[in-house]
């Protein structure tokens, strides 16, 4: 039986969602509507050891198959089976890594920005969490749809399935917890599609995110003394 108020990802609260799926390494929040998941929460590991990425990219079956992504919906879309939960950030065991090839953790992106900008911005929360006096860090990401915008679809043939919506753009947040117990929290907003902006230029205030995605975050620190509309001034850089 799972027990939530004992994983450690959801200390600050944990989103709604049609599904929540509990994973050995992070928690997902799965839109039975979007065929994707809403949101994906992960603590970086720390211990970052080095090894290859499993790549098994799989159906995640315990989402019923009416509304969960198989690989054929992916194949010959010009898409890429984009993490949510990076690949990168959970490799200490093969086991480990392997857990985010589940499509349940992954979106259709666009090659240019998977490969990219998206990546960049993995990559400096990972220089982040490895600074010294970091503890902790908490990361949430998921896709943002605008609904006066065409949704572009992929997915198979089958008439008894129903396709994945593109989504428009992505958000992640990060919070970190310092070694003094001190918070810090940034929130990004980042259009589906190649960039070349410095990545500080995608930083939102917190409940624009919360607006656009249809969520809250970060719940359990209301109250709590980190300002949640003004968190995009602090570079994590």
């Amino acid at each position: 039986m799972e027990l939530p108020n004992l994983r450690r990802e959801i200390r600050y609260g944990m989103p709604a969602a049609d599904q929540v799926i509990f994973n050995r390494h992070y928690v997902l929040g799965y839109s039975y509507y979007f065929r994707q998941a809403k949101w994906a929460l992960e603590i970086v590991d720390p211990d970052n050891i080095r090894l290859d990425r499993a790549d098994n990219f799989r159906p995640d079956y315990r989402i019923p198959e009416n509304f969960r992504a198989d690989l054929v919906d992916y194949s010959g879309s010009d898409y890429d089976r984009g993490h949510l939960v990076a690949s990168a950030n959970q490799r200490e065991t093969k086991l480990q890594n392997s857990e985010t090839f589940l499509l349940s953790n992954t979106s259709p992106q666009r090659p240019q920005f998977n490969r990219d900008i998206w990546g960049k911005l993995e990559a400096e929360i990972r220089n982040l969490n490895a600074k010294p006096k970091i503890l902790e860090t908490y990361v949430i990401c998921g896709p943002i749809f605008y609904f006066d915008k065409p949704v572009e679809c992929i997915g198979s043939n089958d008439s008894n399935k129903v396709k994945i919506p593109v989504p428009h753009a992505y958000f992640k947040s990060v919070l970190t917890e310092n070694n003094r117990g001190t918070l810090h929290m940034w929130s990004f907003i980042l259009a589906n599609e190649e960039s070349n902006q410095a990545l500080d230029t995608f930083a939102v205030p917190t409940t624009l995110v919360e607006k656009l995605a249809g969520i809250n975050l970060w719940e359990s620190l209301v109250g709590r003394k980190i300002d949640r509309e003004k968190s995009r001034v602090r570079k994590m850089w």
